[in-house]
């Protein structure tokens, strides 16, 4: 008698779990279908909310820790002995080390000071961000389980090892909803970087919708050419003649919605309708010819140039101030298993002055 209370007991448990877990999920539903000036002052909040949106830089390749902010002064001491077995406890490093005889240990090359208040160590290669360490937050505890890079970018940009799960800016534009009509929610800009030597890929899936709607993937802006393939008209194709053949196609897509029930034909529809409104709206986003001299000062030369990451710096905040609620900055090249002492210095002048600009501007 008292295995069935249990298990009874245990079921009614599991019916409460989904029971509230399933109110959440409606929540993040509604969340994403409401009028956009419904979500500017979430109801019955515990507190006021202050982040509205996202600029998340992301440096793929994994820069190195030891030589921008996590100083380890003590490796100065034990430069080129061997790894102690008690560090690695027998776990094997990555396939490249595999063929080496000895792990000896390499201190960084560079110099640290502290800076601000808090008294942040930072690296010579980054001196801008040096000074400005008071306005960031610098987390030395974040890792994976991965050791190759494929899964553990996968890890960082989804949340699990295993491809295919909704991005970070997917699940943004799924739970927050949209407060422009007229841009996507979730904006993904590709730098160039200057090592130029030969880099992880970056795959579309690290900004995907996965299972959500297909409405909530990241839109990439291209830096050559149409910043969108395919926006423009095709030649001979005007505004008027575009508009009359979304409206049926629409039309047709809303009768195949009806027979068939697809969330993904109305996710069509939308994604068919803002195309049309971003034929407007990205060619004024992308022009930064009235952007003033100071400010390019300020993010530095490189922001002259489309595609570099100070660039994509700049365009991040025209996309912030345009209500874009997520807006991802890749930057390639950080995985220097050789040449270091060429490739970080590089890395670190692409990164530097744009990022304290973005922070600060």
């Amino acid at each position: 008698m008292s295995h069935i209370q249990e298990t009874t007991d245990h079921l009614l448990s599991r019916r409460s779990f989904f029971g509230r877990t399933l109110w959440g999920v409606g929540a993040s539903a509604m969340a994403s279908m409401m009028p956009s000036r419904l979500l500017g002052s979430p109801l019955n909040a515990s507190f006021a909310p202050r982040a509205k949106r996202v600029i998340y830089l992301f440096m793929s390749g994994a820069p190195s820790q030891i030589d921008l902010f996590d100083h380890k002064p003590r490796m100065q001491d034990l430069f080129d002995k061997d790894l102690p077995d008690s560090v690695r406890q027998g776990q094997r490093l990555t396939t490249m080390t595999s063929g080496q005889s000895r792990f000896p240990i390499a201190p960084s090359m560079y110099q640290f000071a502290r800076h601000g208040q808090s008294g942040t160590e930072v690296s010579e290669l980054l001196p801008h961000t040096a000074g400005m360490v008071d306005d960031i937050a610098v987390v030395r505890t974040v890792h994976t389980d991965a050791i190759n890079h494929d899964p553990a970018i996968t890890m960082i940009q989804t949340g699990t090892q295993l491809p295919g799960k909704p991005s970070l800016g997917a699940w943004l534009s799924y739970g927050l909803g949209s407060e422009n009509n007229n841009l996507p929610t979730y904006v993904v800009l590709n730098s160039t970087w200057t090592a130029k030597r030969d880099a992880q890929a970056l795959y579309s899936r690290l900004w995907g919708s996965g299972f959500l709607p297909s409405k909530h993937q990241g839109v990439r802006l291209r830096s050559q050419g149409n910043p969108v393939l395919y926006l423009a008209n095709p030649e001979g194709v005007t505004q008027e003649t575009r508009k009359t053949m979304l409206d049926g196609l629409g039309e047709m897509n809303r009768k195949q919605f009806e027979l068939s029930n697809d969330p993904e034909i109305n996710a069509r529809i939308a994604q068919y309708e803002m195309a049309f409104r971003m034929q407007t709206s990205v060619p004024e986003l992308t022009d930064m010819s009235n952007e003033p001299d100071h400010i390019y000062d300020m993010y530095g030369p490189d922001a002259k140039i489309p595609g570099t990451f100070a660039s994509n710096c700049l365009l991040a905040r025209r996309l912030v101030e345009r209500d874009v609620r997520s807006i991802q900055v890749f930057h390639r090249g950080w995985d220097q298993h050789g040449n270091l002492p060429r490739d970080l210095p590089l890395q670190c002048k692409d990164i530097d002055q744009g990022a304290t600009a973005l922070i600060q501007d």
